[in-house]
Order: structure tokens, then C-alpha cells, then sequence
């Protein structure tokens, strides 16, 4: 292994090795590429094609979906140790992206290629939970966002908002 593989194996297994066999990893060493991207910056724009999928490392990534009005709503934030579950039916049914992924605070991620994607989910078991998870994990933030919509007022749904900002960038800034 050179050192960037080996870099690149410390970084997967402090975020990953309590979640993947040590096989996987060492196949996300082989075809995925490390990659950082700052505060502000775009991940991923809507229309955009979906190649790689993220495995976030460090960082926090604010998921939002926008109208034809150009109103934009957040949908969610990803944060380390987890993935867009979004990508994944997008990226192996080769469908464009249909929200944008903007960097919150500085991403460090691990960029997997799309025809990885889909045979990883019959070859290993972890990989298989870990995309059913990521959904779920979705799903039960959607649910609790339309809860809020549903039967919170507008001033504790700001409230709210401003908390898990607070948390998700360990800031009050």
C-alpha cells in the first residue's frame, strides 16, 4: 500500500470499521478517492449527474431541495460517518440529481464510483445495512420534519432549526 492508500485506510477505519467488514474497506481503498471541499461549496448542484457517492469522513453537508420559484428548502444535513441515501437509487438508475448538497463546514469524504454501488449490495452484507439504515434514517427525518410543519408554530419551528444548526456545526457562531 503507498501512504496515501494508508491514509486513506486510518481515516476509513476510525469512522467506518465498527460499520464495514474489513474486505469492504479495503475495496474503498481500491476505487474510491479522497477529496476535500470548503465551507460554502457545492457538492453536488440539481441536474448535475451522479458519478460518486460520499462517504463523509469530517465536515457537514446541508442537503436542500429547490422550487421552480427558487425558493429552497433544507431537507437534511449530512454529517461523519454517514451518506447521501438520496444518490443511491439516483446513481444506479442513472437519473440527474434532484437536490444540491452544499458544504456547511469544511467536507472531508471519500468519493465512491456509481458501478461500485450496486454490486457491493449483494457481495457484503455491512454495505447492504448500511444503505437500508441511511434510508431509514432519511425516512424518519422527513417524518419528523413534516410533524413539525404539521403541529409546531412558526416561532418553535425556528427555534428548532437554529438548535440542530447549533449542533450539527458545534457552534453557536
Amino acid at each position: 500500500m503507498n501512504s496515501q492508500e494508508l491514509i486513506l485506510k486510518q481515516k476509513l477505519e476510525d469512522c467506518y470499521s465498527e460499520i464495514f467488514e474489513n474486505e469492504l474497506i479495503d475495496e474503498i481503498i481500491k476505487v474510491g478517492h479522497l477529496k476535500t471541499i470548503k465551507d460554502g461549496e457545492l457538492l453536488i448542484d440539481i441536474g448535475s449527474d451522479l458519478t460518486h457517492i460520499p462517504l463523509i469522513l469530517e465536515g457537514v453537508v446541508k442537503i436542500v431541495r429547490k422550487e421552480k420559484n427558487g425558493e429552497e428548502i433544507v431537507l437534511h444535513f449530512l454529517e461523519r460517518g454517514s451518506t447521501c441515501a438520496i444518490s443511491f437509487a439516483n446513481c444506479i438508475n442513472h437519473k440527474k440529481s434532484i437536490f444540491k448538497g452544499v458544504v456547511e463546514t469544511t467536507m472531508e469524504g471519500v468519493f465512491l464510483p456509481v458501478e461500485h454501488i450496486d454490486e457491493w449490495l449483494v457481495k457484503y452484507k455491512t454495505w447492504r445495512h448500511f444503505i437500508i439504515d441511511s434510508y431509514h434514517f432519511r425516512l424518519l427525518e422527513m417524518v419528523d420534519s413534516i410533524d413539525g410543519l404539521a403541529f409546531m408554530k412558526m416561532d418553535e419551528r425556528t427555534l428548532k432549526f437554529l438548535s440542530d444548526k447549533v449542533k450539527i456545526n458545534n457552534s453557536l457562531i
